[in-house]
């Protein structure tokens, strides 16, 4: 496979990750929050297990099969059900956004604990990140404190969430880097996430799902945006060029963002889309921050 293909499937696994939260909003509003989600892995685990395959679990270090599985699964709760939770669309996609704080604070934790330099840029990367979500939260008044107050207290489950989600990903990927090995277990971790939303949608006493076709339509979209999506960023990162799918995937906010307003037909404002800039800009700024500094020639 030549390195442009293998970028143009990597370029593929970002527009498919853009797709996830319109999507999963719509299997929920169908198919409830858990129920609608315990679908969506399910599904897309049937296709990792056709493209990826079943790892061998015997060559996996035995820390990452622990600590991946339990961060892997955690994250994709609180992605999944943060959405599911929302009170409306406008809303998921404001959860939406809060989840993509994950790049600065995957940042953030590589400087703290995989000994990651850093210049003082970090420092405008973070707080522009931050404002930016803020700046989203304050709805068209842009930064507005009571009106971010508002938002918040409307729904507390869903925000939390979504944070704590950006959270778990940053430390996910750290395991990752660390006790990883090279090895890849994503079909394991997605299988292990559709069976806690299974047991969690046993017990929790949700309303039983009603199927339709759009529903139907939407549960196999989703699941092939996250089956797929995941198996196309493997191949972008070992055979594609990884500089440019890392500088593409920095603007997945404002992909994720139109794709979700035009599948959920919610029209988004300007100061919603200036606090989108804003992360994305956060997160470049950081990324930026962290490359090293080349040696003048003697």
């Amino acid at each position: 496979m030549t390195q442009r293909k293998a970028t143009l499937i990597g370029l593929i696994a970002i527009v498919l990750w853009s797709s996830i939260i319109g999507l999963i909003r719509g299997v929920s509003e169908s198919l409830g929050a858990t129920g609608g989600a315990a679908l969506i892995y399910s599904v897309a685990s049937v296709l990792l297990l056709f493209t990826v395959g079943f790892p061998r679990l015997r060559k996996f270090p035995r820390p990452y099969l622990v600590w991946g599985s339990l961060l892997f699964v955690s994250y994709e709760l609180c992605l999944a059900l943060s959405i599911g939770y929302a009170n409306t669309s406008r809303q998921a996609i404001e959860v939406g956004m809060v989840n993509y704080l994950w790049p600065a604070f995957t940042i953030l934790a590589a400087i703290a604990f995989n000994k990651q330099r850093a210049n003082l840029m970090i420092v405008p990367g973070i707080l522009l990140s931050i404002l930016g979500i803020c700046w989203v939260l304050g709805g068209e008044q842009g930064l507005d404190a009571a009106g971010m107050l508002a938002n918040l207290q409307d729904n507390p489950l869903s925000y939390g969430l979504a944070f704590a989600g950006a959270v778990i990903w940053a430390a996910y990927c750290m395991v990752t880097a660390r006790l990883a090995g090279g090895k890849n277990g994503i079909t394991l971790f997605f299988m292990l996430t559709a069976l806690v939303l299974w047991g969690k949608y046993l017990v929790s006493g949700e309303a039983a799902m009603t199927f339709s076709y759009p529903a139907l339509i939407y549960l196999l979209m989703a699941a092939c945006a996250m089956g797929f999506g995941y198996a196309a960023w493997n191949v972008g990162l070992l055979h594609g060029n990884v500089a440019l799918l890392t500088g593409a995937s920095y603007f997945i906010p404002i992909f994720s963002a139109a794709s979700s307003a035009l599948l959920l037909r919610t029209p988004l404002g300007l100061s919603f889309w200036e606090g989108a800039g804003m992360v994305c800009a956060g997160s470049i700024l950081c990324w930026f921050a962290t490359r090293a500094r080349r040696s003048p020639a003697g």
